[in-house]
């Protein structure tokens, strides 16, 4: 009887990986994305003021790579990307990202204009924002709700002109 669970366990196994993208299957963190610039940032909510160090996402090449490959963040940092020069709707995916994440729109003048929570690892499906963004704060995942960051709070960074 053991060998017949032991067996139907590593079928499953097998087919779970089989059937995972392939992406996910050969996650390289060598191709992780390193020596950003940080910077602090704050988001006030109705429980407080809560203070991250985040990397600057603020070129193309920067954005397209993210947080892909990371395997871990500190509870107290992200990655901001910056279209302060564009503001637009905009959609974040999970590509090659190891890390569950929350994904925070941001307005031009620094409100929260939605939240994507927990995002997927490694899921493909676009995760549109709610309004126009001209910030995207990545966090670990299920953070914003453990800290009360909601939509409507403030996020204060130079990029939306009301840092404190």
């Amino acid at each position: 009887m053991k060998k017949i669970i032991l067996s139907i366990i590593a079928a499953l196994c097998v087919f779970t990986f089989s059937a995972m993208p392939a992406s996910a299957q050969y996650a390289d963190v060598s191709k992780a994305q390193t020596g950003l610039r940080k910077t602090p940032l704050s988001i006030v909510s109705k429980n407080g003021k809560h203070e991250f160090t985040v990397e600057i996402a603020d070129t193309f090449a920067k954005q397209q790579i993210g947080l892909m490959w990371r395997t871990q963040m500190a509870d107290n940092a992200g990655m901001l990307f910056d279209y302060a020069k564009s503001p637009h709707r905009m959609a974040f995916w999970m590509r090659n990202t190891v890390i569950p994440l929350d994904i925070i729109y941001i307005s031009p003048k620094g409100k929260i204009v939605s939240i994507s929570a927990n995002a997927i690892p490694f899921d493909e499906t676009p995760l549109w924002s709610s309004g126009i963004a001209a910030g995207v704060l990545e966090i670990n995942g299920g953070l914003s709700k453990k800290l009360g960051i909601h939509v409507g709070d403030y996020v204060y960074h130079p990029i939306f002109k009301n840092a404190r």
